[in-house]
């Protein structure tokens, strides 16, 4: 930069413009510059010929995007560097896509003779690859001086010629970079794609412009744009290709620092509000597409301005990093966390269920692991901090719902967190909220009937075809003080869930070993088998061999009166453990029966291993067994498949004369159903038994 750069500076403010004049000479830029303020002195200014124009953004009666029209409209390749202290990162983000060079802070003038050399470069990049292919040969001594490294190669990529700037960008000698292939400096990180298009472009001949990530000698990566052109001879005949390679690695960290700070937290690097709105866009219109739910859930830390106020914000912000932290541990690949300022941070996830009831019940079950795992406390340096968190969630599942809408009524919903009661979640929806209280609420019960013999077991006979009993089923009945009897299909899934079902499963066990032993102290019934279901959770635990080993030694009953019924559907995972604990059982006599045969998924592999005694027929077999040919076949199936593995069958949900007939016209001997009787409580099933 030798003769004096023209530099048409645009600033109201002529102290700003003297400031600007005086630090380029301090740094060596010796340059002539005119100071405009008005479009009329602009236009004016636009006759002269300019190496660069430096604007502020906010002068006064001139908008920066048409005087940025303007300028390009005059002449498209003067770059433009704004120079200003006030816009902002998405302003800076858009401006650079309408066609501004650069962007400098005026906190950060350091920047700013490293700017213009490199939008100089760039313009003079631009006009050489204008005029590259028909003044190549006549450029030879300029491309040798030029700051872009360039090279030339034969049609296979194998080098011929590098300029100077190429051999000191690239780390080796002129030597060792001549007669090697261009894949030397590959770093592996560009895609294939980029290369296959390229050569797509060469051959036919046309320039190619595109980015790579190459690799110098001392293993340091970085980033090149680079215009690769053929060279034509006057026949037409492609003989060779010229690239010409900036190093753009310091404008490509630069342009992801402004986009960093344009859509993610500065504090804890979560997507922040324009980011997570992008993002809810693309939920709903994907929602639109798949039909599930989507949900926001706004957190907020209670009382977090008391941190502030009592330990400082460098603290409280420490505490920020550590919520965002846990936040994002609680979720799944493809949800978002973000922050929205202070101590409010937004989570969305997508991919519900398709039903509002279990979408609902599943947002719910990642805001209560999100509770749990913020009421943790918060080591603080020396202080130990500990809060309480409000949620607020909302569900979403199309476009017809605006992004505004639902940032409303999730806030809603968080204000009905902190005036309910502090450390809950509230949905928007009352609807919901009366679905997801009501489940709280049955829980609580639950938890309550275990302690307040609220739990009962119900015995459902089991009889031969001559109508002999041979045992029962003990099922499990919650008698509520208030709602009545209860069914289990209420209750036991919510067990299930909440892991309620390990102390449930194991009371069953201990009552129906209590009523075994009763049964063989009286000749009547010391012959009676008595079923009992099991849970996957319950029969996955370590211990559970051990457990009922335990409970059979306890209550001195005859082991082979115990008979344990599992589901197939446990039978999908960890088969080997399964057989284990069942050998473990098999051993001291406890029986096992395949309960709901036929509904699942059965290897018959895994099948032949199981040590069982009996197959179940489920109900669903049964009912239509006198019109459904297709069931009386399957029925048929398995009773043959049960006696080729020395099996007995038993079949459930029997309920009339015909399908008890039909049952033993295949072959099947033992029943349980209604036809039979109805699970009933002890004292009335033992009557029954007196009757017979």
């Amino acid at each position: 930069m030798n003769n004096p750069l023209k530099l048409l500076v645009i600033e109201d403010v002529p102290a700003d413009f003297l400031l600007l004049e005086r630090h380029l000479r301090q740094h060596g830029l010796t340059a002539e510059c005119k100071r405009v303020d008005s479009d009329v002195e602009l236009d004016a200014a636009l006759q002269s010929e300019w190496d660069l124009v430096l604007s502020d953004y906010n002068v006064p009666s001139m908008d920066f995007r048409t005087t940025l029209r303007r300028i390009q409209a005059h002449r498209s390749s003067l770059p433009v560097i704004l120079v200003s202290g006030s816009v902002g990162e998405e302003t800076a983000v858009e401006l650079l896509h309408l066609g501004m060079t650069d962007f400098i802070l005026k906190d950060h003038f350091a920047r700013l003779p490293s700017a213009i050399k490199r939008a100089l470069d760039e313009a003079d990049e631009h006009r050489a690859r204008q005029a590259a292919e028909t003044e190549l040969h006549k450029l030879a001594q300029a491309v040798e001086q030029s700051p872009e490294s360039i090279a030339i190669t034969d049609l296979y990529a194998n080098i011929e010629y590098v300029n100077e700037s190429f051999v000191r960008n690239a780390g080796y000698s002129r030597e060792e970079l001549i007669g090697q292939n261009q894949r030397m400096l590959q770093s592996g990180n560009t895609s294939q794609s980029v290369y296959d298009e390229l050569w797509k472009d060469l051959k036919e001949g046309k320039t190619w412009k595109g980015e790579f990530y190459n690799q110098r000698k001392d293993g340091s990566e970085y980033i090149e744009h680079a215009i690769i052109s053929p060279i034509r001879q006057p026949d037409g005949r492609i003989t060779h290709y010229v690239a010409i390679r900036e190093d753009i690695t310091e404008k490509k960290r630069a342009e992801a620092e402004i986009h960093r700070l344009a859509f993610y937290d500065t504090l804890t690097s979560l997507p922040n509000r324009a980011l997570l709105l992008d993002r809810l866009q693309h939920a709903l219109a994907s929602n639109t597409r798949s039909g599930r739910k989507g949900a926001l859930l706004s957190i907020d830390l209670d009382d977090f301005k008391t941190l502030n106020d009592t330990l400082g914000h460098d603290l409280g912000d420490v505490v920020l990093q550590q919520v965002a932290q846990r936040l994002t541990d609680c979720m799944r690949e493809g949800d978002t966390v973000a922050r929205l300022g202070g101590d409010e941070f937004i989570v969305m996830l997508e991919d519900l269920s398709t039903e509002s009831i279990e979408a609902a019940e599943q947002t719910e079950t990642v805001g209560l692991k999100i509770l749990s795992s913020l009421n943790q406390p918060y080591q603080v340096a020396t202080h130990t901090y500990r809060s309480t968190v409000s949620i607020g969630a909302t569900l979403f599942n199309d476009h017809h719902q605006t992004i505004d809408n639902l940032m409303k009524q999730v806030d809603i919903a968080i204000h009905e967190a902190k005036k309910a009661d502090r450390n809950t979640l509230r949905f928007f929806d009352p609807k919901m909220q009366e679905v997801i209280n009501a489940r709280a609420a049955l829980e609580g019960e639950l938890h309550k009937a275990l302690e307040n013999q609220q739990l009962h077991l119900y015995y459902q006979i089991q009889v031969d075809s001559s109508h002999r009993q041979l045992g029962a089923e003990a099922l499990i009945r919650w008698i509520h003080p208030v709602r009545g009897l209860i069914s289990p299909a209420q209750f036991i899934p919510l067990a299930e869930e909440t892991g309620l079902i390990l102390s449930i499963g194991q009371w069953v066990l201990e009552t129906a070993c209590t009523q075994l032993k009763a049964w063989q102290q009286d000749a009547l019934t010391r012959d009676l088998i008595l079923s009992v279901n099991v849970s996957a959770k319950q029969f996955r635990q370590t211990d559970f061999a051990a457990q009922v080993q335990a409970v059979v030694k306890q209550h001195a009953i005859n082991p082979e009166r115990l008979k344990l019924e599992l589901t197939e559907s446990m039978l999908v995972d960890n088969i080997e453990n399964i057989i284990t604990t069942m050998s473990a059982l098999k051993e001291i006599g406890v029986q096992f029966s395949l309960d709901d045969f036929g509904t699942g998924y059965s290897s018959l592999q895994y099948l032949k291993r199981l040590p069982l005694n009996q197959l179940k027929i489920d109900q669903s077999f049964v009912r239509d067994l006198a019109i459904d040919s297709s069931d009386r076949a399957i029925i048929r199936t398995i009773i043959a498949m049960a006696q080729s593995l020395n099996l007995n069958v038993i079949a459930e949900g029997v309920e009339t004369a015909d399908q008890r007939q039909l049952l033993l016209d295949s072959g099947c001997i033992h029943y349980q159903g209604y036809l039979f009787g109805k699970p009933m409580p002890i004292e009335q099933f033992e009557a029954l038994l007196n009757q017979r």
